[in-house]
């Protein structure tokens, strides 16, 4: 591996690329924070999927796209005066060091759930009104549940036992069958909003990200129907002329692949 010279080194090539694209390249010469916002969405996203695949490379080099975004923001930020890369590096360090008094200073704690909990009430010494806030409005709804919840246990609002939380789904896949049965279309959605977060909740009690886990079911399911889809091409066919059983068969090939 590279030692911290050599770390330093290529970061200070990263910085002296980007001087150079602002300059001259007219493309780089045009980009703001606005215009680079959905672009740094699309590389985190790219990041995600290759974390999830387990693709070491391609993680490697989707990191750098999201360095490089970072460094990008930052020279912005020099030109406007407002803040360059070494603010920016001494603002997270400042926070880490502020939020680990288990490390920094005479805090002492046991366990990770610890961590958490001193953390959400540091936020909150640090003029925050609610520990929600931290929760990005634009984040996924599936994502948001989880990091609400996550948010919610860290300052000891939580159910004690994993069955407490399996007994609220029972519950709430009654209520909304219950409602399906009437009828009420907007009813209907609002339980079902509730079992969707009834399981995220539950998920979390059993380690279990649901975000990664469903990214992971589309995934499969993918890989099965262009499977499918092919099998289908080989007979000469599109599946809309494929019955239901015909193309079960293929479907449980793909199960076993």
């Amino acid at each position: 591996m590279n030692t911290r010279q050599q770390q330093l080194d290529a970061f200070n090539r990263l910085l002296d690329i980007m001087d150079d694209l602002r300059e001259k390249c007219p493309w780089d010469k045009k980009q703001t924070l606005q215009s680079l916002r959905h672009l740094t969405i699309e590389e985190t996203y790219e990041l995600g999927d290759a974390i999830l695949d387990n693709d070491l490379q391609e993680i490697k080099k989707e990191l750098g796209d999201i360095l490089l975004h970072i460094v990008f923001y930052a020279k912005i930020g020099s030109e406007t005066g407002d803040f360059d890369i070494a603010d920016v590096a001494n603002s997270i360090c400042d926070k880490l060091i502020h939020r680990h008094p288990h490390i920094y200073g005479d805090v002492v704690v046991e366990n990770e759930e610890q961590v958490k909990q001193n953390w959400e009430k540091l936020k909150l010494k640090e003029g925050k009104k609610s520990v929600l806030e931290g929760v990005p409005k634009s984040l996924p709804a599936l994502v948001k549940a989880s990091r609400i919840q996550d948010k919610a246990k860290g300052v000891g609002f939580d159910w004690e036992e994993p069955e407490q939380v399996w007994d609220k789904v029972q519950e709430e896949l009654a209520e909304f069958k219950e409602e399906v049965d009437k009828g009420d279309t907007e009813k209907i959605e609002g339980e079902f909003g509730d079992v969707l977060f009834s399981m995220i909740n539950y998920a979390r009690f059993l380690n279990i990200n649901p975000e990664d886990a469903l990214e992971r079911t589309n995934k499969k399911f993918i890989k099965r129907f262009t499977y499918l889809e092919g099998k289908a091409a080989e007979m000469g066919k599109s599946l809309a002329d494929m019955t239901l059983a015909e193309m079960d068969v293929f479907w449980n090939e793909a199960k076993k692949l």
